[in-house]
């Protein structure tokens, strides 16, 4: 008889313990019930709906304009060439472990033939030194804010400061890759604008944290705006009509915003209950957004079947997945939103109890 997967299970679990809940049809259709059915779409990139929009996720972010993608990894393509062929030098440099450099297939360096300098260490995230130790001229630098691939780490703010200091200095541009850029406003206690302030471009995303359909926006100076509008439609980035992503990204920005302050208060209180637990511990130890990475001195297949096995008797589900490090560990990523307020506590608490046991046994 086969074995329920550890993503069966958890799909079935009555409680799930990250994130907002399923993305299913439901998240567009909820929108939609609200809506006029009489408002006109955009169109190829024009129209109220999305120019509506730009507006007022520009003066969010304090910048002077904004363009909505369909993705933000065309995005942050565009918004790197730009600026090498402002400065004429196709070079930028970026984390060992940021999206464009393990995600998309080399898309920036196949598509754009921009060639990147690696920045820091793999383990932590970018320093001033690093910058400041670059032995090449660079059009731009980016930073991912929080570097989700080493469980959502940030440098100070006062870090930040100091790059970008540095940058305006040396005319190097500074783009910000600010897909969870929501979530990390509770830690630096700072308003979107004053962080992006710092940065000469930003892009954000709304499937995160907010919980859209999909979708992006990239901000900056109207001319450099006006620039990307013509790379998104050389990407084929005009749709002719974007705005289901759109009115949901909209919906789902105002009903979650406010709410990262409470994600973040929930995430910490999370990690610290793994970090109870016999061989678990988290990265950070204390989160500084509302994600974090949950790591086992366990292998891959033992964790999911002492994961699986709480989900079946307790009905709280954890994780679908488990990711190998090595043969001997493992970990998962934890992001917290509307779900995890759902869960009771003293039955959540009795989940922790018993990975513990369970950890403590093999």
């Amino acid at each position: 008889m086969r074995m329920e997967t550890l993503l069966e299970v958890y799909k079935q679990s009555k409680y799930q313990v990250p994130g907002h809940g399923k993305r299913d049809f439901h998240v567009l259709k909820r929108v939609m019930e609200g809506m006029d059915g009489q408002q006109e779409s955009d169109l190829y990139g024009k129209g109220k709906v999305i120019e509506d929009f730009q507006v007022k996720m520009s003066e969010y972010l304090g910048k002077e304009s904004a363009v909505f993608f369909p993705s933000g990894t065309m995005a942050q393509q565009i918004a790197l060439r730009i600026w090498c062929d402002q400065k004429g030098l196709k070079r930028v440099a970026y984390h060992p472990l940021c999206h464009l450099e393990i995600h998309e297939e080399d898309g920036l360096k196949e598509l754009h033939h921009i060639e990147v300098i690696l920045l820091a260490d793999k383990s932590r995230v970018i320093e001033l030194d690093d910058v400041i130790g670059l032995n090449k001229d660079i059009a731009c630098l980016l930073l991912e804010l929080p570097q989700r691939e080493i469980g959502g780490q940030l440098p100070s703010y006062e870090t930040l400061e100091a790059i970008s200091a540095y940058c305006r200095d040396k005319g190097i541009r500074l783009h910000l890759d600010g897909a969870r850029l929501f979530e990390i406003l509770p830690y630096y206690k700072k308003s979107a604008a004053e962080i992006c302030e710092l940065f000469d471009s930003v892009y954000i995303s709304f499937y995160k944290g907010i919980g859209g359909i999909a979708g992006a926006i990239l901000a900056g100076e109207k001319d450099f705006t006006e620039t990307s509008r013509v790379w998104k439609r050389r990407h084929g980035g005009d749709l002719i009509s974007l705005y289901p992503y759109i009115i949901s990204a909209d919906y789902y920005f105002d009903m979650r915003v406010n709410k990262m302050e409470q994600y973040y208060e929930e995430a910490k209180e999370l990690a610290a209950f793994y970090n109870q637990c016999d061989r678990v511990s988290t990265m950070p130890i204390v989160p500084v957004s509302n994600m974090f990475h949950v790591h086992f001195e366990a292998a891959k297949e033992k964790m999911e079947t002492i994961l699986t096995a709480i989900s079946k008797e307790t009905g709280i589900g954890l994780t679908g997945y488990v990711r190998e490090v090595t043969k001997e560990t493992s970990n998962y990523e934890v992001s917290v939103g509307d779900l995890y307020s759902q869960v009771p506590k003293g039955a959540l608490k009795n989940v922790f109890q018993l990975l513990n046991e369970k950890m403590k046994e093999n």
